[in-house]
């Protein structure tokens, strides 16, 4: 691989921070811009299966996410009241020397990853993002918000569902929302509380919660969805705590800890696939900018990062980047995220319709059993 090669990522998320490490691991210049001043995420919990702790390990971060994080491998179903119905062993998807599932809050994980990032070497330049893209057959010329500008061999648009720079180069498509919107919250994780529990039924959709750590977990409720511009922020905690009264067990302690309204979000479930190409010259998607879907399975983070160690395995392993190595890496992806975005669609009609013979586990397992496999 000539030295010389050079890639821009656009967005410090996920996919994109696991990609920075791996490249510059293969020993190609990486500049990552992020439109975010100060590199932080919003939000509560996140829920990795174990095929998203294998690219963790892959970039070198598993010990940390394993220390800061809570590792689990069983699934709870429970009633409304807190009884519980049924306890699965979960499918270890990263493989036997992985937990099935591990629960981190969202901000540790951001914090791990930008961590690996600066460590690698890559330059990261925040409170930026791309203004305009001129390519031509050997590569890109990015002007950024900030008036500077740079030319790569490849840049890769990791910037997330609403992806201003899959815009810039002309991929149609836009997220739809599935009918559905979650409340979420991170809160004290009560002592007995050591694996996901999922409710179907009263009050909402799902009532669920996963522990992220000794001491927090992440709870959610999901609802159909709402007109947000009828939900003032000042009345988030209430709400939730009204919502979270139909349910018993471990519930009884998350909802009189819900007394923070800036602790609390409320975000709709969207679905997005591009089905076309997922490059346009030497500009290529990553992540949620390619592909997203609600969190029915839990695996949003999973398929941004095997994006990520797919690309990066690809571009390493080849001198020549051209629309077949690209096409490749679509080719290689897009069965797979197919099938996480459709099935987890599906899971929710089934839980909107509210049908009483739909083949729930059934479903989670065949796909589970699929993503045991390497991307």
């Amino acid at each position: 691989m000539s030295p010389a090669r050079t890639v821009l990522i656009v967005g410090g998320g996920v996919c994109g921070n696991a990609l920075a490490v791996l490249l510059r691991r293969a020993g190609i210049s990486v500049d990552l811009v992020e439109v975010s001043p100060d590199w932080s995420v919003q939000g509560s919990g996140i829920t990795l299966q174990g095929n998203a702790l294998r690219v963790l390990r892959e970039v070198g971060v598993w010990e940390e996410v394993r220390r800061e994080g809570f590792g689990f491998d069983t699934l709870g179903l429970t009633a409304p009241d807190g009884t519980v119905l049924h306890v699965a062993e979960d499918i270890r998807t990263g493989g036997p020397d992985l937990p099935a599932t591990l629960g981190m809050r969202r901000p540790d994980l951001q914090r791990v990853l930008a961590g690996a990032v600066r460590a690698s070497g890559a330059r990261v330049r925040l409170g930026r993002t791309v203004e305009s893209l001129e390519q031509d057959d050997d590569g890109v010329r990015v002007r950024l918000t900030d008036g500077t500008s740079g030319r790569y061999d490849l840049v890769v648009a990791a910037d997330g569902l609403g992806s201003p720079t899959r815009a810039m180069i002309g991929v149609a498509g836009r997220p739809e929302p599935t009918g559905m919107g979650i409340w979420r919250v991170t809160a004290p994780r009560p002592s007995g509380v050591r694996r996901t529990d999922l409710s179907y039924g009263g009050p909402c959709y799902i009532a669920g919660y996963c522990p992220t750590g000794e001491d927090s977990l992440y709870a959610y409720l999901v609802e159909p969805k709402r007109d947000r511009a009828g939900l003032p922020p000042s009345s988030y905690a209430a709400e939730m705590r009204r919502l979270a009264a139909g349910y018993g067990g471990a519930w009884e302690e998350i909802r009189a800890s819900l007394t923070d309204d800036a602790a609390v979000n409320y975000t709709w479930f969207h679905r997005f696939l591009v089905d076309g190409p997922w490059h346009r010259g030497r500009v290529v998607l990553a992540g949620d900018a390619a592909h997203a879907c609600p969190p029915t399975l839990a695996q949003g983070a999973a398929m941004s990062l095997e994006d990520a160690s797919v690309l990066a395995g690809l571009l390493a392993a080849h001198d020549t980047w051209d629309d077949e190595l690209l096409e490749r890496y679509r080719e290689r992806r897009l069965p797979r995220v197919r099938m996480v975005v459709e099935n987890s669609v599906q899971l929710g009609a089934w839980l909107m319709e509210g049908a009483r013979d739909a083949d729930v586990p059934g479903l989670i397992g065949r796909t589970m059993t699929v993503l045991s496999e390497r991307p």
